[in-house]
Formats: C-alpha cells, structure tokens, sequence
C-alpha cells in the first residue's frame, strides 16, 4: 500500500484544513500517482476538495467516524475495521492513502511505500505526518531533482519500508 503526502522541513502537512501550500507540480504529480487507482482519506480532507467531492477517476474511500455520513461517487466506512476489510478488494499497489493526519497515522503501518514532496521550507502549522527520517523502518530508495516554485525548493522523494 502507498501513500502521498507533502510535507515541510518540520513534517507539518496542514494548518487550519488546508494545504500549506498548492505547488502546480505536486499537485500535477499526485494527479499522475493516483489517477485510475484507489484513494484513501477522511472526511474532513474531502471538505477541502472542489465542492466536498470525491476526486474524479479514482476510487475514493472515505473514512468517517460519523454512521450517517454519505457521499455521492465515494465509499464511507466508519471504521480501521471496516477500511481493512473493503481494501481486500483492491490490488494493494493501486492504493494511496492521501491524508489528513489522523488518517495517515492509522494507515502508516499498513503502508510500504512512502511518496513524500519535501518542501524547504517551514509553515505555520497544526497538522504533521510521522518523521519517516527518524524511522528507522524506512529509507529513501528514490530522489528526484531539486525543483523550485518561486522561490521554493522542494524535491519528490521515495520512501520504502525495510524488508
């Protein structure tokens, strides 16, 4: 199972609902990631989408502790339990977990793989995704080049969980 994630140098993820930043190329590099395949995230990261809607062509699974939560093109499940038993129905490989924080901190050990955007750079923040740096079961297994928005420098990283 992946996972997507941007991140600063403090691992922060978010402040107030929101991205700490929309950098063109991570979002065009999530697209290109997860199109076509599984997405997993709760139900306040799909408020923060275009009218609290499911991304397009993908398979969004949504978790949400409230019973009666519904949304149209999207599959709600209410619990860890419930997740884990409705991803036996996809190929492992096609799934992403996308966030927010309490989501990736529930999936992070069912994950082997780790897409992180490292941005240079340190945000006001109150929402972070685990140090994988000071994890000692996971290493970087591929960088990409430096890459700049403005004058923000940020590179796409690989992480692997150790076998």
């Amino acid at each position: 199972m992946n996972l997507i994630v941007a991140v600063d140098n403090n691992w922060a993820i978010g402040n107030k609902n929101e991205l700490l930043i929309r950098i063109p190329n991570d979002q065009k590099h999530f697209r290109e990631e997860t199109t076509g395949k599984v997405v997993v995230l709760g139900r306040k990261t799909l408020a923060t989408f275009p009218q609290g809607l499911p991304l397009p062509n993908r398979t969004n699974i949504i978790l949400s502790r409230n019973s009666g939560f519904q949304v149209k093109g999207g599959i709600v499940v209410h619990s860890l339990e419930e997740l884990l038993e409705e991803l036996k129905n996809y190929a492992d490989e096609d799934i992403y977990v996308i966030g927010g924080e309490s989501v990736y901190r529930q999936m992070l050990p069912y994950c082997n793989v780790a897409h992180v955007t490292k941005i240079d750079h340190e945000y006001q923040a109150d929402a972070y995704f685990p140090n994988l740096d000071e994890d000692g079961e996971w290493e970087i297994t591929a960088d990409s080049d430096e890459q700049t928005y403005f004058d923000i420098a940020y590179e796409f990283l690989r992480y692997e969980r150790k076998k």
